[in-house]
């Protein structure tokens, strides 16, 4: 689960109530893809992703361009999480201690809403995205054993907030917020419109079961594995992701949710909430870092891919000698967003993930077409329905025509 709330503003600032059916698209669109990442994960069930499936299937040079894409897309997707991340902290600070933190030192320099970029004036750095970065990346560095019990933690944590929120927020739903439902067109937002270009953005919330795949050597039974973990994690996020949504603009008008932390926001003026806010905040900050996690592991794990089949330097592939990881391309992997997430909006971050989730996506569906008929015999642990064409197909279609249209 990707999105959280640190996207959750920019998405609700121009797509309302409506932003449910946006979900509910994303989710049809990526649960194809999911079937053909489950099918490609059993039969090639080796770190790489979309990358390896590419590669095996397509040759070198396609190869080589999805891993790249996969490597941008992991880089910017962190970046976009680490932003978020220190939204909520200064925001955290400011309703539990009363502190308001520098906002020269606490957002990016640059802004971008509506497509428009401009300079956020007196505003020279995001530190506390850059902070987190650093201490992810260090944790990976040690090893996949301790970040991973580190991750399980803060799954758990996560989870169990976002169910706080949810059960805690429906009582203060005012069904007058969710009039109407679906604003009419004006100005290129709203309407039929308004739900297609928040499908675009939110297919940002669904790289989570691609990263699932990268770090297929970690699994015990990968072949068994995978496929499950793909499947089960891409259904429970899009109903979180639906159920949040719909409690959100319940509780408050979506023309008031543009702040950085919109859910706990969401609550303020409601009597006794004080507790679920506190909750909500520790929540999200512990969320966000498990989703810094993930993407901060699978970018590594794609260049030491790379490398061993010889599209990038031997060094993306050298493990540690203590620390038996890829400790090179993780550290390198936090740099780049480090100098992302202190100057980049999350805005833009998170519209660029989207773009390269989708065309990660096509290549997967285009993937098991060529493998249904040049690797028969090739075992499978599941398989696409209604394959090789009718499902593979459409989902190639359908990630191409949302990645190159452009809605005005």
């Amino acid at each position: 689960m990707v999105a959280e709330e640190s996207f959750f503003r920019s998405l609700l600032r121009k797509k309302p109530i409506q932003v449910t059916i946006s979900f509910i698209i994303a989710g049809v669109v990526s649960a194809i893809s999911a079937f053909s990442y489950a099918e490609m994960s059993s039969m090639i069930p080796i770190a790489g992703s979309a990358y390896t499936y590419a590669l095996t299937t397509m040759g070198e040079l396609i190869g080589w361009i999805v891993g790249w894409d996969l490597m941008l897309e992991y880089l910017v997707g962190a970046s976009t999480v680490a932003v978020g991340w220190s939204g909520y902290l200064a925001k955290a600070f400011k309703v539990f201690w009363g502190v308001t933190l520098n906002k020269a030192t606490t957002q990016t320099p640059i802004e971008y809403i509506d497509d428009v970029f401009s300079i956020n004036k007196g505003v020279y750095i995001n530190i506390p995205a850059i902070l987190i970065l650093l201490i992810i990346t260090t944790i990976l560095v040690i090893g996949i054993r301790e970040s991973s019990w580190f991750n399980n933690v803060i799954v758990g944590t996560k989870l169990i907030v976002i169910l706080f929120f949810i059960f805690g927020g429906i009582k203060y739903i005012d069904k007058s917020n969710y009039t109407p439902f679906i604003p009419p067109t004006k100005n290129g937002q709203f309407g039929g419109v308004g739900i297609i270009k928040g499908a675009q953005k939110v297919f940002f919330a669904y790289i989570g079961f691609d990263a699932v795949s990268t770090a297929a050597q970690e699994a015990k039974n990968p072949q068994r594995d995978l496929p499950i973990g793909i499947c089960i994690s891409l259904l429970v996020c899009t109903l979180l992701y639906i159920a949040t949504v719909i409690v959100l603009c319940g509780v408050k008008k979506y023309t008031e949710l543009n702040s950085q932390a919109p859910v706990p926001d969401a609550l303020e003026g409601h009597p006794g909430v004080r507790w679920l806010q506190i909750i909500i905040y520790i929540g999200a900050i512990a969320g966000l870092t498990s989703v810094l996690l993930i993407g901060l592991l699978s970018q590594p794990r794609l260049f030491m891919s790379m490398a061993n089949d010889g599209m990038m330097p031997q060094a993306f592939a050298r493990i540690h000698p203590r620390f038996k990881t890829p400790a090179f391309p993780t550290m390198l992997g936090g740099g780049i967003c480090m100098v992302l997430s202190g100057f980049l909006p999350v805005d833009l971050l998170g519209d660029m993930t989207s773009v390269g989730t989708l065309l990660a996506f096509g290549f997967v569906n285009v993937a098991v077409i060529i493998a249904r008929f040049t690797m028969p015999d090739q075992p499978r642990a599941i398989k696409v329905p209604f394959g090789p064409f009718v499902l593979p197909l459409l989902g190639t279609v359908i990630s191409k025509t949302l990645k190159s249209s452009r809605i005005y």
